[in-house]
């Protein structure tokens, strides 16, 4: 119902938690300030990853506003993945995603513990392998040099987030079998054990369908696109210490990069 002022009444408003205001008819489009109300429910804990919204029907009725208002709503939502629609079943609040620096080379295990998160490693696979063309141009070895090859599934709060394969020459690594690759952080047994603390790295990143293999061990689906993460680590004497292709859930990360100003030499050549 429509207000004297030109507001919209939501005399329902607050049966669900959400509704703190009216919606005003004007420049802010309604289905935006419903948005906005949600957005604002979800970054205040009115609902948990897993949790069910109300329906659309209670949202309008809480707004007191059209369906269509609340579904272009709820659309914003979606897009920005805050939100899973399922038909027959509803409207799923979504995990929130991690987000990582990829200007910081650190232990994965160290940076969930930082952030009071709960990191958990399984080691899929270990073994000695040739170097193909990839990996021995990566770490700067002669094509069929052996090396250490570790592939780890690594999770957050029981939830996986990365398949990550990481190779290792092994004559600068030796006797790495035995390693616990579980519970303890790589960088540091490299650093501790061998003295190669990686100090930088070069990334590449980039969208890829998984394959059913890496599908299944991340728990999404093959239809879904992931990030695929490529490393190149250095240690101090700016050797080549590791390779590591990681893949990573694209509906659960996402990355950061500290952007700097335009080179001063670009600015002098106009360029």
């Amino acid at each position: 119902m429509k207000n004297s002022d030109g507001s919209v009444n939501s005399s329902g408003a607050g049966q669900n938690g959400i509704a703190s205001s009216v919606l005003r008819r004007g420049p802010i489009p309604l289905h935006h300030q419903v948005y906005l109300e949600l957005r604002a429910a979800l970054d205040g804990g009115r609902w948990g990853a897993g949790d069910r919204l109300p329906t659309e029907r209670e949202l309008a009725e809480s707004f007191g506003c059209s369906l269509i208002t609340v579904r272009r709503a709820l659309d914003e939502l979606r897009r920005e993945r805050r939100i899973e629609r399922t038909p027959g079943r509803g409207t799923f609040v979504t995990a929130p995603r991690l987000e990582r620096d990829l200007t910081a080379l650190t232990s994965f295990t160290n940076e969930m513990r930082e952030r009071g998160l709960e990191p958990e490693t399984r080691v899929v696979a270990m073994a000695t392998a040739k170097a193909g063309p990839e990996v021995a141009d990566a770490l700067a070895i002669a094509p069929g040099a052996e090396t250490f090859v570790v592939e780890r599934l690594r999770s957050v709060d029981g939830k996986p987030l990365l398949l990550e394969q990481v190779h290792l020459p092994t004559s600068r690594f030796p006797d790495l079998t035995g390693a616990d690759l579980e519970r303890g952080s790589l960088y540091e047994l490299l650093a501790e054990r061998y003295g190669a603390q990686p100090v930088r790295g070069q990334e590449t990143i980039e969208p890829i369908l998984p394959s059913a293999r890496e599908a299944e061990l991340l728990g999404q689906s093959a239809r879904r696109p992931a990030l695929l993460i490529e490393l190149v680590a250095y240690a101090s004497d700016d050797t080549p210490v590791e390779y590591c292709r990681a893949l990573v859930r694209g509906d659960r990360a996402r990355y950061r990069v500290d952007a700097r100003g335009p080179r001063l030499d670009a600015l002098h050549t106009g360029s």
